[in-house]
């Protein structure tokens, strides 16, 4: 095997996200696990847990990562590299605890972990690691070997996330009636935050603290409205708004919502709305209930021509990505120079996350990072 082409010294490479119920039953459960600790009556969860009701009680998450997951496999096989690829949730079975559990038992002594989330932010980047320190913890209480972890970097403004999406925004336009297209505006949608999150996201700079996870949408936002300009000729306007508020109403949250946005945008005239989930790896409940039915219910209550373009999921580009961001961090470990690839004026994120990014209310360990205690 090429030194370029050479997963050394990681021996596995771990898929890590949210996870999600796969039945009525596990709605509620599921929901304890997203907010223990935070006091919330099993009534209110409940109440939060209609959207998934609508759905059969199943979120989709499970399912694109099983898909991923596949994607990856395949695309390892298909370029020589042998190393196994493993899956596990934040807050939903197979859970991270178990599957680390297993790869320990299986021997594998230095993991590369993936997580499905492609910005900075608190819940972003530092929760899953601060799971995967509560995950280290417990298997190092019960007596295991602790193998090392490492966190592969965001991954925003990499081509093989940046290019399916640009296609994706393509072929909604080609979907919208020819008299509404060219005069299409593009709402590029993420996850809101608090804004003190916001505020202090990534590391802190010589310009000053955080602000990286608006920074890094609004560079991917530009990048595909170039590109868009750029392959159909047409500069089509476009804003970075934001969905899924899920916070207390006196909390200032990142504005505006997307259906907020909806409205403002039918008010000045707007002919049609491409909806582009740039926050998001996959379709999960967010984009399945917040943007293709309440906003897409929105728009059609406006008399909007509304389209929702797709999110990157298990395409074949995306896989490849992560099979480069595996192989660019191995190079690294091993003291071998190597060249990274990002899009835009960002450059490429940092392999380490410092001291003090994305920090929490309250300090909690964080693993993968450089005041991890499991360096």
């Amino acid at each position: 095997m090429s030194d370029q082409h050479d997963p050394a010294p990681y021996d596995a490479l771990l898929l890590l996200s949210f996870g999600g119920p796969e039945g009525p039953d596990d709605v509620v459960p599921f929901l304890e696990n997203v907010t223990r600790g935070r006091g919330i009556p099993k009534e209110r969860l409940k109440e939060v847990g209609q959207h998934y009701f609508l759905f059969g009680g199943v979120s989709p998450i499970n399912d694109q990562n099983r898909a991923l997951l596949d994607a990856l496999r395949t695309d390892f096989a298909a370029a020589g590299l042998k190393t196994p690829v493993h899956w596990g949730n934040r807050n939903w079975a197979p859970y991270l605890t178990d599957t680390l559990r297993e790869m320990i038992t299986d021997g594998h002594r230095h993991i590369a972990v993936l997580t499905t989330s492609a910005y900075a932010s608190y819940s972003g980047c530092r929760q899953y690691r601060e799971n995967l320190a509560d995950a280290l913890a417990t298997l190092e209480a019960e007596g295991l070997p602790l193998p090392r972890v490492d966190k592969l970097r965001h991954y925003f403004n990499h081509p093989g996330f940046v290019e399916p999406m640009i296609e994706g925004v393509l072929a909604s336009l080609a979907e919208l009636d020819p008299a509404v297209r060219d005069g299409a505006h593009l709402a590029f949608t993420t996850h809101s935050i608090p804004d003190s999150a916001a505020d202090t996201s990534g590391p802190v700079t010589e310009h000053g603290e955080g602000g990286a996870y608006v920074r890094q949408h609004l560079d991917v936002a530009r990048l595909i409205a170039d590109a868009v300009r750029d392959r159909t000729g047409t500069d089509h306007p476009w804003e970075l708004v934001y969905q899924s508020r899920s916070g207390a109403p006196h909390i200032p949250w990142l504005e505006p919502d997307i259906c907020d946005h909806l409205e403002t945008l039918h008010g000045a005239g707007a002919p049609a709305v491409v909806m582009v989930p740039i926050g998001f790896v996959s379709d999960h409940m967010e984009v399945l209930y917040d943007l293709d039915t309440e906003a897409t219910a929105k728009a059609a209550d406006l008399g909007l021509p509304v389209r929702r373009s797709a999110t990157v999921g298990a395409d074949p580009r995306f896989a490849a990505a992560v099979r480069e961001l595996l192989l660019e961090r191995a190079a690294h470990e091993r003291g071998t120079r190597v060249e990274r690839c990002a899009l835009g004026a960002l450059g490429p994120s940092h392999d380490l996350c410092p001291i003090g990014c994305c920090p929490a209310r309250a300090e909690r360990p964080a693993a993968a990072g450089a005041d991890s205690p499991y360096a």
